[in-house]
């Protein structure tokens, strides 16, 4: 089995993922969020990075520093749900620190490790754009803003 026939989840192989996008680097960021996104523990396999820089044209090493500048992207397994919290003035003014220390208490995690069972993982995040719900945090796709330790643990024992 080659890395371009590594399933990434139910959704398909990295070829039938490739095949969705025409072969030009302005694709390479839909290409890896699509990749990511697939995939289990919601990363970017590096034996795939050579089969995506082929794909485009490109070199492994163009694709990783793209991977590597932004956050949103990792080339580690993480959990099931990936918590970012923003540490932009706003949330910082209005108490990111207090949430980080929270979720490390709830999760026994530090920022940057994942829950041995696979299921959380803490990151920060230098802004999500919420300013006005400050302090605020993202667990996937979703924004949680005005948070409270209350908030917090009743959130976070939701997903559990």
């Amino acid at each position: 089995m080659n890395s371009l026939d590594i399933p990434c989840s139910r959704k398909g192989s990295i070829e039938e993922i490739l095949e969705e996008f025409e072969p030009e680097m302005e694709n390479l960021i839909p290409i890896l969020h699509r990749i990511q996104d697939s995939h289990k523990f919601h990363y970017i396999p590096q034996e795939v990075i050579t089969d995506v820089a082929q794909y485009l044209n490109s070199t492994p090493s163009e694709v990783y520093g793209i991977i590597s500048f932004y956050t949103m992207f990792s080339v580690e397994p993480r959990g099931k749900y990936v918590i970012r919290v923003c540490e932009s003035a706003p949330c910082q003014v209005l108490g990111s620190s207090t949430v980080l220390s929270a979720l490390e208490q709830i999760l026994g995690i530090r920022v940057g490790e994942t829950t041995e069972d696979h299921l959380f993982t803490l990151e920060e995040s230098s802004c999500l754009g919420v300013c006005e719900r400050a302090p605020a945090m993202m667990i996937n796709e979703k924004v949680y803003g005005e948070l409270t330790v209350e908030k917090i643990m009743e959130i976070i024992g939701g997903l559990k």
